[in-house]
């Protein structure tokens, strides 16, 4: 296989009902999939069988090892230049990867072409509001998937230069695999992304969000928003993510964003009735710092880069809060971190 043909990868942990659709929208894309990719994460309830009677590739992976294993494994399968991931539980409009195809291949955009590009996803169940458009991660450590629940508008309907972006569904070129690494299996499923995209930041690879590429995300379809291997694996892998990023100088500069963002989050956990859950992830996360923690992240040097990147993330955050609204979690971090970035 070769020119710009895309596999598709399309990691499934059970929910056979939602593997119909999906491949079927793969199938309906203006823009020819070479090949679709079925990663079967040790299913219980026939989706493997089903997606070999619909013509994908399916690979069996025996049990149950997280969402970063089983794209892992699709990755390491793909012959194509282009590689799409989408989750089980998103519907794709016909012209999505058409879309984002088009924007990696052009030769006119400034700056040169993009490593990555990704899409509006917007909620399955309430299509008028934002499920998904790109990641910022603040200066303590947590993630917002940017715009997350919020109404769909003119913020959200720009294109720009992003440095993360969602596995939800996404298009990447397969070299960037070669030159970051694969996704980091230790998060399992998670923040695996942010951790991906943090790398392709930091290593100056760029992508491009595309908002005319739309998709439609029924969000946590196998366990749930606040479920509590959702919550705990959540509160482990923000502290996996400054253990494996924030140098000791890092983490002394920004020791009082950390505890606050943390702090709230764990407080939000609390009240969706998974405080437990948020106290056993936190303390699995701190229990293995020493086995995440990287010498000296991203190598000798480049530690002031790391911080750009958090502090662009931080300013981002709060550009869109302005303008869209704010959400009680983000007014409290930046009216409890005053002076940082702005």
């Amino acid at each position: 296989m070769s020119g710009g043909e895309v596999t598709a990868i399309v990691p499934v942990w059970n929910r056979r009902d939602l593997v119909e659709r999906a491949l079927g929208g793969l199938r309906a894309q203006t823009r020819p999939v070479a090949e679709v990719v079925v990663v079967d994460d040790g299913s219980q309830d026939g989706s493997a069988e089903l997606a070999e009677s619909l013509g994908a590739r399916t690979i069996r992976m025996g049990s149950h090892g997280g969402f970063a294993r089983a794209v892992n494994r699709g990755v390491r399968e793909c012959r194509t230049p282009l590689v799409a991931v989408v989750n089980n539980d998103v519907e794709l409009a016909p012209d999505w990867l058409e879309r984002l195809v088009r924007v990696l291949e052009d030769p006119r955009r400034p700056g040169g072409l993009p490593h990555f590009a990704t899409g509006r996803i917007l909620r399955a169940g309430d299509p008028q509001r934002i499920d998904a458009t790109y990641d910022a991660l603040c200066r303590g450590g947590t993630a917002w998937r940017v715009g997350n629940g919020r109404l769909d508008g003119p913020a959200f309907q720009e294109p720009r230069e992003i440095g993360f972006a969602p596995f939800t569904a996404a298009l990447f070129r397969a070299e960037l695999f070669e030159k970051i690494g694969l996704l980091d299996e230790r998060f399992e499923s998670y923040l695996e992304d942010v951790d991906f995209g943090l790398r392709c930041a930091v290593a100056g690879c760029a992508g491009r969000y595309v908002p005319d590429a739309i998709a439609w995300h029924e969000g946590s379809a196998t366990l749930g928003t606040w479920h509590a291997e959702t919550t705990r694996r959540i509160a482990r892998n923000q502290v996996f993510l400054i253990s494996k990023h924030y140098s000791r100088r890092m983490i002394w500069r920004y020791g009082w964003p950390i505890l606050v963002a943390q702090g709230l989050w764990c407080f939000t956990a609390v009240r969706h009735g998974r405080g437990w859950a948020c106290i056993q992830g936190k303390a699995q996360g701190l229990r293995r710092w020493s086995e995440v923690r990287e010498p000296l992240p991203y190598g000798r040097g480049s530690e002031g880069r790391a911080a750009e990147v958090l502090c662009a993330g931080e300013r981002e955050i709060r550009r869109v809060q302005r303008e869209s609204g704010q959400d009680w979690y983000w007014r409290l971090y930046f009216l409890l971190t005053p002076g940082g970035a702005k």
